[in-house]
């Protein structure tokens, strides 16, 4: 059991012509932008800073634009000189109000500016609660960028959930955006773990907790605040995946202390074992429009990545580098896992590749640090994972088709998994 333990804190913790995703928009000329904050009624002057850094921060992460720094103060309205500024070449401005407070509703007034023919091409008004001001910022990022018909960031809008330790055998489970900036404590008191979204809508969450201690499979749901029990097993128990349709869930279960991958089933309560080794396999996720399943097993001594038809059968070996490749994710007939460099590295520094079911080409992420727990945007175009460079933790994003890449530092513990 204590060699299962050790095995699952590696595995579990944490579209182009290309099958690995190609990058889009390399060598293209992205239309030059510049930020412009008009507010004028924001009490703290910190809060108004933050708030700028954070759209700033999101036109970056979208990869769409060539920013253009220019801080020359401005009304809402704009005069002739802050409305054209061509010379500079500078072809949009993209200007906003806020006003409110973070202990309050929020409003967001946008404008985007022809910066060539001092033209306004739209104008909008958001309104949010003030403790969410970070997605305020990010939906007025994301209906830009689709204005503009540029390549879309919906992910931005999407909610990170993870479980972080808060003391011995106790953690919390908690919902963030992907900055980290707005967080918030959904579960706490005991060890709540593998916190898995029950589907695109994020409406719902599976998580595993210990009752009378025994792992126990719950579902919370978010809109009413309440919590279903699913199945319960001795050993282990983790929800690893959810179908595209909802109706069925991987799990990671070790009843008989020897943890294999099963499918269950929420419409007939049915249990299907999927794999039967004399060994582990864990962290199962559906592939190839759910008729696959990719997982990790040290059927070779060491966790690598295999597939198995849904229905179980004969195993097939994914990867062919590396002596610990654990840390898996998918999306469509992609997969993402993290890999450790080399035995004898001193810095024991683990990188993420991207693979694809259908061709036999890898794509390197990352270069260096240790890189962990990567997981697919719900769109498929962005990967997100812990960084680990010396004593800093970071939250990371990769844009894949924009090969470009963002971090955020951790401030909240130390995360035990996370999800997308």
């Amino acid at each position: 059991m204590k060699k299962i333990i050790v095995f699952i804190s590696f595995a579990l913790t944490l579209f182009a012509t290309d099958a690995t995703i190609s990058v889009i928009n390399q060598g293209i000329a992205l239309p030059k932008i510049v930020l412009q904050d008009a507010t004028t009624l924001i009490s703290d002057p910190a809060f108004k800073d933050k708030f700028f850094k954070i759209m700033l921060g999101d036109l970056k992460v979208s990869s769409d634009f060539e920013i253009i720094e220019d801080h020359a103060s401005t009304t809402y309205e704009g005069d002739s000189q802050t409305n054209t500024m061509s010379d500079k070449g500078v072809e949009l401005i993209f200007r906003y109000v806020l006003e409110g407070s973070a202990n309050s509703d929020l409003s967001l007034k946008v404008k985007l500016i022809d910066a060539k023919k001092a033209s306004v091409k739209y104008e909008k008004i958001y309104t949010m609660t003030g403790s969410k001001y970070p997605f305020l910022a990010h939906k007025s990022i994301v209906e830009l960028v689709n204005e503009l018909n540029l390549p879309p960031v919906g992910w931005m809008e999407k909610y990170i959930i993870f479980s972080k330790y808060t003391s011995a055998k106790e953690s919390e489970i908690a919902v963030a955006d992907y900055t980290l900036t707005y967080q918030k404590t959904i579960v706490r008191g005991g060890l709540n773990i593998f916190p898995k979204w029950a589907g695109a809508e994020q409406n719902a969450f599976y998580y595993t907790t210990y009752i009378n201690n025994k792992p126990t499979l719950f579902r919370y749901d978010l809109n009413s605040g309440t919590k279903a029990k699913i199945i319960d097993s001795n050993g282990m128990l983790i929800a690893s995946d959810v179908s595209k349709d909802g109706r069925k869930i991987l799990l990671t279960m070790a009843p008989k202390d020897q943890p294999d991958i099963y499918v269950y089933s929420l419409d007939s309560k049915n249990l299907t074992q999927v794999t039967n080794y004399i060994g582990i396999d864990v962290n199962g996720n559906f592939v190839d429009d759910d008729q696959r399943i990719v997982f990790v097993s040290d059927r070779l001594g060491y966790p690598n990545i295999f597939s198995v038809s849904s229905s179980g059968g004969s195993v097939e070996q994914m990867v062919y580098h590396g002596k610990n490749n654990n840390s898996v994710s998918t999306y469509g007939s992609y997969i993402v896992y993290s890999s450790r460099e080399s035995s004898d590295d001193p810095s024991n520094s683990f990188n993420i590749y991207l693979i694809s079911t259908q061709t036999d080409f890898i794509r390197q992420l990352t270069a260096s640090g240790k890189n962990n727990y990567p997981r697919f945007s719900s769109d498929g175009q962005s990967v997100v994972f812990i960084k680990q460079l010396g004593s800093q933790s970071s939250l990371g994003v990769i844009r894949l088709n924009e090969n470009r890449s963002f971090q955020f530092p951790l401030k909240i513990g130390k995360i035990q998994s996370i999800d997308w």
